[in-house]
């Protein structure tokens, strides 16, 4: 029997939105700015997940700045986040298959939204820049919590936006690309996707069953196929 589903939430980098390419462009300005070598895209897609910080110490390291100072890494780290404000959606773009997830649940009043670690500076304007805040039912940041994911406050948030009582959050889906997202959503009572083609380090690609997701999905297609085809989910 299918399962009913009132909504869908969704992270945004990595699980909604392919960012990753933005971020490359930006690290790459900042270490010719400086002289350095820039890592690799795959080295840096690695680790978007884990924020600006992770980013800009994978940049120190890599040109063997080793022992950079916690006041370094601030400046570093402001340099990223106000050359990624200046120009936030220049390669960035919706993973494919999933703008046909994003119209076919619109289609059927199903609304959907994101719970993101993303502060909500950025995240506004991303979704603005590519037209999807008029779209989007529900957006909450570590701006909007006390706690935010792995903690299941934010999906407390979204339920409460979306007027669903917690009572009913196994109508609710959550895809993710990283642990503390599968440990939000669980926590949350949400059936949860693993969006294992997200931007997911090398040490942790054989662990991720471990995570507890309800579903893994490697790739956009196999994402939408079990939204949409797989018969798993009722929307109607």
């Amino acid at each position: 029997m299918s399962q009913f589903v009132k909504a869908v939430l969704f992270d945004l980098d990595g699980t909604l939105i392919d960012t990753a390419a933005d971020f490359v462009r930006i690290i790459g300005k900042m270490s010719r700015e400086n002289e350095w070598q820039a890592p690799s895209e795959a080295e840096i897609r690695e680790q978007v997940s884990a924020g600006a910080s992770a980013m800009v110490k994978l940049m120190l390291r890599h040109n063997d700045q080793v022992d950079f100072s916690e006041e370094t890494l601030l400046e570093f780290r402001q340099q990223f986040l106000d050359d990624y404000e200046a120009e936030i959606c220049v390669d960035s773009c919706v993973f494919s298959e999933l703008e046909e997830v994003l119209s076919t649940l619109e289609l059927k009043g199903v609304p959907w939204g994101i719970v993101t670690n993303k502060p909500r500076y950025l995240a506004e304007q991303l979704l603005e820049k590519m037209e999807l805040d008029g779209r989007c039912a529900v957006l909450v940041c570590p701006d909007d919590v006390s706690r935010p994911k792995p903690d299941p406050e934010p999906m407390y948030v979204a339920l409460e936006k979306l007027g669903i009582p917690r009572g009913a959050a196994e109508s609710v889906l959550y895809v993710g690309d990283h642990v503390r997202d599968i440990e939000a959503g669980n926590a949350a009572g949400m059936p949860t996707i693993l969006a294992a083609y997200g931007y997911i380090p090398p040490e942790d690609q054989n662990n991720l069953k471990k995570w507890g997701a309800d579903y893994i999905t490697d790739t956009p297609e196999k994402l939408n196929k079990l939204l949409l085809s797989s018969g798993k989910f009722d929307y109607l």
